[in-house]
């Protein structure tokens, strides 16, 4: 692991020579914050998102981080996710249940996946009023600075055009900053309806972990975290915690036009 000064950049930017090395730093990452969080609230809340980054949580269920966990303490959110049915291959949720969440034991009542009985808009809803009964009831913090939610790790992906969760380049949702969850239905990526957490809950959270592999995303990391910054903002751009830093779990080739 090589860790890379970036300047006034907000990251804590880690680099691992193989996509292997990064899943055991990951998974020794979440485990800690897992203990630390549940010591200190009693919960631990834990949003994901999709793709790659299911894959990288994979050392969580071995040891010897599956037995230093307490798992009964967890609650999972998605940071986005597909209008589709729970069991739609183009579902999160499906490919965190099938990657990671079957395999822990996790109460069923604290996996919190989205009603997809409902139209975009009316899960994003829905999926808002359950947040905000969470915090009433004190699983979820609120971060008094801007009244959203504060969860206590946000584990992020990236896509190749910049995209995190379901917030694309030049797309007007980037610029909500009431909504807590909002809904997509013109997503350039398909399938074309979604939901999404906004800018301000991401931006909430206690700890952000970016994670990273691949040659095919080193431009946009480049522009991220690098001097490299273009001439429009990309959303991955715009996560920028209240609290802290960015942590970059990035394998070599993600980081190789730094």
């Amino acid at each position: 692991m090589a860790e890379v000064p970036v300047g006034k950049t907000k990251a804590d930017l880690q680099i691992f020579d193989t996509e292997e090395d990064l899943s055991v730093s990951l998974a020794k990452y979440t485990a800690e914050l897992s203990e630390k969080f549940t010591k200190e609230r009693g919960a631990f809340t834990v949003v994901v998102s999709g793709g790659s980054l299911i894959k990288s949580l994979r050392k969580l269920v071995e040891s010897p981080y599956f037995d230093s966990i307490d798992w009964a303490k967890w609650h999972v959110f998605w940071v986005d996710e597909r209008v589709v049915p729970k069991d739609h291959a183009d579902s999160n949720y499906k490919l965190a249940y099938d990657g990671f969440l079957s395999k822990v034991p996790i109460p069923p009542g604290q996996v919190y996946a989205i009603n997809d009985a409902l139209s975009a808009e009316g899960a994003a809803d829905d999926y808002e009023t359950c947040l905000k009964q969470l915090v009433k009831t004190k699983v979820v913090d609120l971060l008094p600075a801007s009244g959203f939610p504060k969860f206590d790790l946000m584990l992020l992906g990236m896509g190749p055009d910049g995209h995190v969760a379901s917030l694309f380049p030049g797309h007007p949702l980037l610029n909500e900053n009431q909504r807590w969850v909002t809904y997509i239905k013109d997503s350039p990526k398909p399938p074309p309806e979604r939901i999404t957490f906004t800018f301000p809950v991401i931006n909430s959270a206690a700890k952000i972990a970016m994670v990273v592999v691949g040659a095919g995303k080193s431009d946009v990391v480049r522009r991220a975290v690098g001097s490299d910054t273009g001439s429009d903002m990309l959303p991955v751009q715009m996560v920028s915690p209240a609290v802290g830093a960015t942590t970059w779990f990035l394998d070599k080739e993600a980081a190789s036009k730094l």
